[in-house]
């Protein structure tokens, strides 16, 4: 199976910030040659907006539905995950866990500011905990958030046995990163890389069959302070391309592989 596209593995099109713009943003990423796109919840509250986007484009968004590290409260103030989260969305997950491409966005943000104790850590790596052992259960991959906490996600991973795992955006080491690849982990690159040293170092050392494609939009833009798109998942595939010294249809086909590999729900929309 062979497809002569991109497919972008994480994105927040339910954003909305994208709400009046939606038509036109999918449209240009159909032209720009993306067949598929991986459309992420982070809160309760996203779920079913998630929902109603991939149902709105059936044969370009794939769902993702998940509790993410930082969450909001009633002020829009960013605060640390509780389990109370997780247990007011996992109803909804599970309803839907037939459809979903994968369980997303987990993981482990420890921003001094997010997680400013122990206490706050362990609140989150109990929340991954139990979004891995749903991921297990409906034998769904994990698309996961490790800001400032590479070394930690990858480690609690490990512990609580995930299975197919995709790191989005990974920011750290390269050395760290290669523990991920040594338990079968991807990484999915987005079009920040551009100006992003980290990220470089990154694509050097990853093996292009742990190599995926992303744009976290509307966040990591190839230019700091503009929105990001879909469509502009063909800049991280350029880079990635230049830096391994390959050509962008090989950087195509290679990524779409790998997220094939990792998403089996992606064969349904793309068949």
């Amino acid at each position: 199976m062979e497809f002569n596209g991109y497919i972008d593995c994480h994105n927040h099109l339910a954003d909305p910030m994208f709400t009046d713009d939606i038509h036109n943003v999918v449209d240009n990423a159909r032209e720009a040659g993306v067949v598929a796109a991986l459309v992420c919840a982070e809160t309760p509250s996203d779920i079913p907006k998630v929902l109603r986007l991939c149902e709105t484009f059936p044969d370009i968004l794939l769902p993702c539905l998940g509790i993410h590290p930082v969450q909001k409260n009633a002020d829009d103030i960013e605060r640390c995950v509780t389990l109370h989260d997780f247990e007011m969305a996992v109803s909804e997950i599970e309803k839907h866990a037939h459809k979903i491409c994968a369980i997303g966005e987990v993981g482990l943000d420890f921003q001094p500011r997010i997680t400013p104790g122990a206490e706050h850590k362990e609140a989150q790596r109990a929340v991954l905990k139990a979004q891995v052992e749903l991921a297990a259960k409906y034998d769904l991959p994990l698309n996961v958030h490790s800001r400032s906490a590479g070394r930690p996600t990858i480690a609690a991973l490990k512990e609580f046995g995930a299975k197919n795992v995709l790191l989005h955006a990974f920011d750290g080491r390269p050395s760290i990163a290669m523990e991920g690849v040594k338990e079968g982990y991807f990484f999915s690159i987005p079009p920040s890389i551009v100006r992003s040293e980290q990220k470089g170092k990154l694509i050097k050392q990853l093996p292009m069959e742990h190599i995926l494609l992303e744009t976290d939009s509307p966040a990591l833009s190839p230019v700091k302070g503009e929105w990001n798109v879909p469509s502009n998942v063909q800049i991280s595939c350029d880079y990635i391309a230049k830096e391994k010294g390959l050509t962008v249809q090989e950087v195509k086909r290679i990524t779409t592989e790998n997220a094939l590999k990792l998403f089996p729900k992606l064969k349904e929309l793309l068949k």
